[in-house]
């Protein structure tokens, strides 16, 4: 073994002296505060037990939605030759919004109708001669066949003339427009979104799990960021009977009370009432632990089991387990224990 300089030796003890002196001040600042912890318990901010409503709600965002939406598209392809309403119009029934181009149409349905009066004549014309024998039955028989065909060809060109004017279907609101003057648009794509009659409504995603104990009837409690210090009033109308596999969720259509100032496409937050009690014992969430709550009685901490009802952000109901005037700490340490000395501002 190969022996350490002579240097590194005489080092040696004055290293653990160093050492020892510095465990000695560590020991030393330990009393010190735990002598300090017991002259000078911390302060500890408490709280008394309030009464008022307990609800216990589902919570799901929403969008507020028309409770009836068209979408007007048109049944033949065309260019868009005139515009007559814009977003936010309101419409009567049979109202013509938009004009698809149609010269073709037009001279088509002309052309037609000649063709159809020509026809017309022509089988006027043999039933006169089929009167007097002078002409045979088939002939008569393809006179009106012809007649017919004529008249069928026109109906049909007259319909498809009909399709370039958009019209309303009932009385409502355009609440979109996807299409501009000169612009193609192909056969069914969607130029107008239009809210019907019917009042607004909120269509609201409630998760999976919650969805066993929302029943239509309930009431719903509606917040938005646009009225921020409103609360609006609904009620749940529909469930539908699908839900979405990948979010797992299920849309629930709320209805609105007393035609609140809400717009369509607003994003809601909603709450579904389950229950509700108007007098019931209230804390601050943060005082409840564990199940528990805790009192200082003669500067030491007591714990108190309670039983809690709703939970909320803020406050949670208690059922049991205090009388309700009892000073609690409002925000007990994560390490705290029975016994432990605590001080109140007094």
């Amino acid at each position: 073994m190969q022996a350490a300089p002579a240097g590194r030796l005489a080092r040696l003890p004055h290293m653990r002296r160093a050492i020892h002196a510095f465990v000695a001040l560590l020991m030393l600042a330990g009393v010190g505060y735990g002598g300090y912890r017991t002259l000078r318990p911390p302060l500890a901010p408490t709280t008394v037990p309030t009464r008022g409503p307990a609800i216990e709600a589902v919570y799901a965002t929403g969008v507020v939605e028309p409770g009836l939406e068209i979408r007007i598209a048109p049944r033949a392809a065309g260019r868009i030759v005139e515009l007559l309403v814009d977003e936010g119009a309101q419409v009567r029934k049979g109202q013509l919004l938009a004009r698809l181009e149609a010269a073709d149409l037009a001279a088509s349905v002309t052309e037609l109708a000649a063709r159809a009066d020509y026809a017309r004549s022509q089988y006027e014309r043999s039933v006169t001669l089929r009167a007097s024998a002078l002409v045979s039955v088939d002939a008569l028989d393809k006179s009106r066949a012809e007649l017919e065909a004529a008249d069928a060809a026109l109906k049909r060109a007259r319909e498809q003339l009909g399709h370039m004017r958009l019209t309303a279907p009932s009385a409502g609101q355009i609440t979109r427009r996807d299409g501009e003057v000169g612009e193609f648009i192909p056969v069914n794509q969607v130029i107008f979104h239009m809210a019907g009659p019917a009042p607004l409504r909120i269509t609201a995603d409630v998760d999976e799990e919650d969805l066993p104990r929302v029943q239509p009837g309930l009431p719903v409690l509606i917040r938005t960021d646009a009225f921020p210090d409103r609360v609006f009033d609904g009620r749940v109308e529909q469930i539908t009977p699908r839900g979405d596999s990948v979010a797992r969720s299920y849309r629930v259509r709320i209805a609105l009370e007393d035609d609140p100032p809400l717009r369509i496409g607003m994003t809601t937050e909603t709450n579904i009432v389950l229950e509700r009690r108007e007098d019931a014992l209230l804390v601050p969430s943060s005082a409840v632990v564990d199940g528990a709550v805790w009192t200082i009685a003669e500067g030491r901490a007591v714990r108190l089991p309670v039983e809690v009802g709703v939970i909320g952000a803020l406050q949670t109901e208690i059922r049991s387990g205090i009388a309700g005037g009892e000073q609690l700490i409002a925000a007990p340490p994560g390490d705290i224990e029975a016994g432990d000395r605590f001080r109140t501002a007094d």
